[in-house]
């Protein structure tokens, strides 16, 4: 694969009036390192082809189905084939597309929560390990400059022993009955079982939560006490979810994550405290990092200056005191899966600096991570093992 040209990728799901498709889009175009060549971009036929001839695909890559599109790249040359395929559909889509198109070869991107079951996980893990090929789980929020700082001061003992990891992820979109009348498409899918699967919120973007405490803290909890609720009147799945969290080294945590608080937009949080201080960090305000000391005065971190560690910097575009956010911490998840498949097509390892993603095995501890949330939340005990039960 030459260095110079833009890889090739089709994408599944995210066709007309799906917004987290145009974001996927939007990132991969920032840096000049993606192409988009084919697509199957809905689960009508009709709607599929008219997203890609209104996204400018050529008739015979536009396809009716995620099927077609995996039969017609295999039929084609070694060398016109795409690189990756990018999963943005609802969740009951995400194993058997990610599944087909890892046996056959190809790399992966696909959103969260990766997929319904850990029997699911576990087998795309084992796909992926036995193609050896590269996959990406879209935990966009790793993404930012901020957080990878926050990261870095983690690692680097800037907070001493951790003791407290707090993440609160609250939204207000589900207030009100939005689902009624079937006029919101998100709605529609998030809050029904047989696509969103069995957590709502919980799956939503309590993922995202854990997700973004384990990155940050590059711990895993070993058990959790959890209460999931549905206010919403008929709802079959969550749209409330709170937790305490337990680690191995004596550290607590809690997640709180809400669809329901009204008033609120994208409101996530992140806390951690140690020994020697604490960081605070909010999407809200995503260039500004809060490091409290516990012997010094309070400072503020901004994207951009120079004296961040490497991979905050990495993850920077433009000069600090010129807002970077959302679709540029997308856009920097998709830089590291090129990092790593350019490394991967060269036969060479990747730069781990350059290929700073989060990879299926992220994705499967998520999903694990959901169904014992929703283990414990519809049991009597108090504590719930995360990996089988402990003594």
């Amino acid at each position: 694969m030459s260095s110079e040209r833009k890889l090739r990728y089709a994408m599944v799901g995210g066709g007309n009036g799906a917004f987290i498709g145009a974001v996927h889009r939007k990132a991969m175009a920032l840096d000049g390192q993606f192409e988009l060549v084919a697509g199957a971009l809905s689960s009508s036929p009709e709607r599929a082809r008219a997203s890609g001839t209104a996204l400018g695909l050529a008739d015979d890559r536009n396809h009716g189905s995620w099927q077609d599109l995996l039969a017609d790249e295999l039929r084609r040359p070694l060398g016109e084939r795409i690189d990756l395929v990018s999963i943005v559909t609802p969740n009951h889509v995400h194993h058997p597309v990610a599944l087909a198109f890892v046996q056959a070869g190809f790399h992966v991107v696909c959103d969260k929560p990766l997929v319904h079951t850990s029997a699911q996980a576990d087998e795309l893990v084992a796909a992926v390990r036995q193609a050896g090929t590269v996959f990406g789980v879209t935990y966009n929020y790793t993404g930012y400059p901020m957080v990878r700082e926050a990261r870095h001061l983690v690692q680097s003992g800037a907070l001493g022993t951790l003791r407290k990891i707090t993440v609160e992820y609250n939204q207000g979109w589900l207030a009100t009955a939005v689902e009624e009348g079937g006029g919101n498409k998100q709605a529609d899918w998030r809050l029904d079982p047989a696509r969103s699967g069995a957590a709502g919120t919980l799956g939503d973007i309590g993922s995202h939560a854990e997700n973004l405490a384990a990155t940050v803290t590059g711990m895993e909890p070993e058990w959790l006490c959890a209460d999931l609720t549905a206010f919403g009147a008929g709802r079959r799945l969550d749209d409330d979810t709170q937790m305490l969290l337990r680690y191995a080294s004596g550290a607590r945590g809690v997640i709180v994550a809400s669809q329901v608080a009204a008033g609120l937009e994208n409101d996530l949080r992140l806390q951690v405290s140690g020994t020697l201080g604490t960081i605070t960090w909010r999407q809200e305000d995503p260039n500004h990092l809060v490091h409290s000391p516990v012997d010094g005065p309070r400072r503020i971190l901004t994207r951009g200056s120079p004296w961040l560690s490497p991979s905050a910097l990495q993850a920077g575009r433009i000069p600090s005191g010129h807002p970077e956010a959302f679709i540029e911490a997308f856009a920097n998840v998709y830089l590291g899966v090129a990092a790593d498949v350019r490394a991967h097509a060269s036969g060479q390892p990747a730069d781990p600096l350059a290929a700073d993603y989060p990879r299926v095995e992220d994705g499967a501890r998520g999903v694990r991570f959901i169904e014992r949330v929703l283990e414990s939340a519809q049991s009597e005990r108090k504590w719930t093992a995360l990996a089988g039960e402990r003594a």
